[in-house]
């Protein structure tokens, strides 16, 4: 299953530059899991001891996951997962 995941800017060192890449998977858990796999470096951005870092906020079609079943939301083919750093200073 072909799944995209939206790489922001300041993680895109991690993907070589890519702004979206290409992953399979089930959940949102399966997905994050191969992106991992495919671009390991990412992976300490986005995970301390197996948990999703709090300051990463992760969206399903504009819906955010918190509110969806969280990692275990369920994706299909074609589908857009993205990753939104939260923003923080004045």
């Amino acid at each position: 299953m072909a799944v995209r995941i939206e790489i922001p800017t300041p993680l895109r060192e991690h993907t070589a530059g890519k702004t979206e890449v290409e992953v399979a998977g089930g959940t949102v858990q399966e997905a994050l899991a191969d992106l991992v796999a495919k671009h390991p470096t990412i992976g300490p951005k986005l995970f301390n001891d197996g948990k999703l870092r709090p300051y990463i906020n992760i969206f399903l079609n504009d819906e955010d996951i918190r509110y969806l079943d969280e990692m275990q939301t369920v994706v299909k083919d074609g589908q857009l997962v993205a990753l939104i750093p939260a923003v923080a200073g004045g």
